[in-house]
């Protein structure tokens, strides 16, 4: 099936779309472009350049998908903006092209980016993350798989959202975020309890991360000895992953 173009639509000839898509009254896109099968792009939504789309993406309304990274350091280099299959991008979002730190920023499969989410240079998000309503990323964040952030959040420059992670609304993330926790952005409230119910994680291994975040997180022990603690016994799949975040943090762990 062709994509069906609007007359009032913008498609450059270095554009390259593929069967199916759908571009709406007023979307602008540009050269470098590359736009996959089933994608519906929205009325006055723009996709500058250097921009590679997956299948069967949503961009709703307004949106701004590859444009320039606010970086002064930025001097023009080809970097892009990869956003995965079945993405939905609401209305009025920004997706900034990544700089030459990474060369990208970049969107996993699955994705929901609400109505007026910012996505700065060099962020990466991982498959099935939610980030709601009027959040904004500065550049180089990080967000783990299935990791929900709600509405009017301000997330710092290279923190990093663990994945399962859940970040409650009108809050500010200034450290990482642990793997499976909840925090208002001034402490660790507890594990995501919700989300791993979704997860179809075990009983057995949610008692181990149980065991775990008490450890680190509600112990007399500062995170070196939680660490040695924690490795001293057996680990599940998802202890390990909470291990290895705390492990590799540059910026400190939110506790």
């Amino acid at each position: 099936m062709p994509a069906v173009i609007h007359p009032t639509a913008i498609v450059s000839p270095r554009a390259e779309l593929a069967g199916g898509v759908s571009v709406g009254p007023y979307a602008i896109i540009g050269p470098r472009v590359t736009v996959g099968e089933g994608c519906i792009i929205g009325p006055h939504a723009i996709l500058e350049t250097f921009v590679t789309m997956g299948a069967r993406v949503k961009v709703g309304a307004g949106s701004i998908i590859g444009g320039d990274p606010q970086d002064l350091k930025y001097k023009q280099e080809e970097t892009w903006a990869v956003i995965g299959d079945d993405c939905i991008i609401r209305e009025y979002v920004t997706v900034n092209r990544g700089t030459t730190a990474s060369g990208k920023t970049s969107l996993g499969n699955g994705c929901l980016l609400m109505s007026y989410v910012h996505v700065g240079h060099d962020c990466h998000i991982a498959d099935g993350a939610i980030v709601s309503s009027s959040t904004g990323l500065a550049g180089h964040v990080e967000i783990g798989e299935r990791a929900i952030i709600n509405g009017m959040v301000g997330v710092q420059q290279f923190m990093r959202i663990g994945t399962f992670a859940y970040v409650g609304g009108h809050s500010g993330v200034r450290k990482d975020v642990p793997p499976y926790c909840r925090t208002d952005g001034e402490g660790v409230l507890g594990l995501n309890k919700v989300g791993l119910q979704r997860s179809g994680l075990s009983p057995e291994s949610v008692e181990a991360l149980a065991q775990a975040y008490r450890v680190f997180f509600r112990s007399s022990l500062n995170i070196s000895q939680a660490l040695e603690r924690v490795k001293s016994e057996p680990m599940t799949p998802e202890v390990e992953t909470l291990v290895r975040f705390i492990e590799s943090s540059d910026k400190g762990v939110m506790v």
